[in-house]
């Protein structure tokens, strides 16, 4: 924020400064929104950032908090109560024009116009990142890097057969004083790129499961919850006891509060694992040299075990070869000129 000139003790504003900095509109939207439970949003439109994003009233929420935690002690206008249950229209109404009233006052007051989290407030969106069909994706993705993951699974398995029959084989072949080197160190390094990708598929599968883990079923539980209290909420007020509904309406405000901020994390959550899939393709090329590497190693270890047959054969044949030829089978006694007794 830039001093103003003079006085530092004079505010050296203006009114028709200080409307200029901004005007801000919040309309309702008709339709409600959540993924698991319906709340009221807004449409936030600031005329200087020429942006318009959507918040709900526990946004307004987290930015009044973050105000007085970063000027405690700057005026930072009061919010307007929270949900009432069975809120009517003339309550939304009321609301919505004091939370216009905030975000104005907001917006034109010096220190915090000129602060960052205004800015996000007034400009930011994390949906943005998220495309329409974000659950669709996920959904593809996973099955993708699951089919991938067993294909590759299954390579690496024959892989260390392979790699370990090499080494069998190399010790066979030290009998006749050869060694297969080259052949059966390819061999490994074959199975440890394996072993390196289907690592991190594994730990995209992990991801998956603590994300279904982490909002659905938790999510699950908090509806549940939410429904029972609703039905507890109805049967008091048919009883007509008045501090059991203002108890549960409490309890009720608060459990839709921790769905709403679920709804938060769920978002967040399918942000990263999109962000994570992404990740996965770009090792994708990597499945490409380890099917070459794969190849070449077989070449190569063959290369070497037929090197070793072809220099065994010219010993071979020299066995073979020559009277005296350790081969040569032995002749009959007739052959030999000696008759029998």
């Amino acid at each position: 924020m830039q001093m103003p000139q003079g006085n530092p003790l004079l505010l050296s504003y203006t009114l028709q400064e200080l409307l200029a900095r901004d005007s801000v509109q919040v309309e309702l939207i008709p339709e409600k929104k959540g993924l698991f439970l319906k709340h009221v949003e807004y449409e936030v439109s600031s005329q200087r950032f020429k942006s318009s994003v959507y918040r709900r009233y526990n946004d307004f929420v987290v930015f009044h908090e973050m105000l007085l935690h970063k000027f405690p002690y700057r005026m930072v206008p009061a919010l307007p109560p929270k949900r009432v249950l069975g809120a009517d229209r003339e309550f939304i109404e009321a609301r919505r024009r004091a939370l216009k009233r905030f975000i104005n006052l907001v917006a034109r007051h010096p220190p915090f116009s000129e602060d960052v989290i205004l800015k996000l407030f007034l400009s930011f969106s994390g949906s943005d990142f998220l495309p329409a069909d974000i659950q669709t994706q996920f959904a593809m993705s996973r099955e993708l890097i699951r089919n991938i993951y067993n294909s590759f699974y299954k390579l690496r398995d024959r892989a260390e057969r392979i790699a370990s029959r090499a080494i069998d084989n190399a010790a066979d072949l030290l009998i006749f004083g050869k060694e297969l080197r080259q052949g059966k160190q390819e061999e490994n390094d074959v199975v440890e790129k394996l072993n390196l990708f289907l690592d991190l598929l594994q730990s995209y599968k992990d991801l998956c499961e603590r994300h279904e883990k982490g909002v659905l079923h938790k999510h699950q539980r908090a509806l549940h919850k939410y429904s029972l209290m609703r039905r507890q909420m109805s049967a008091a007020v048919q009883s007509r006891e008045p501090e059991s509904v203002e108890q549960l309406e409490s309890r009720i405000v608060e459990q839709e509060n921790a769905i709403q901020t679920m709804e938060l994390r769920n978002y967040f959550s399918l942000y990263c694992l999109h962000q994570e899939t992404q990740l996965i393709h770009v090792y994708l090329p990597l499945t490409s040299h380890i099917l070459g590497a794969f190849v070449n190693s077989q070449i190569q270890g063959h290369k070497e075990m037929s090197k070793v047959w072809n220099d065994l054969k010219p010993k071979l044949s020299c066995l073979f070869a020559g009277p005296h030829s350790v081969l040569t089978p032995p002749q009959s006694p007739q052959e030999d000129g000696v008759c029998p007794h």
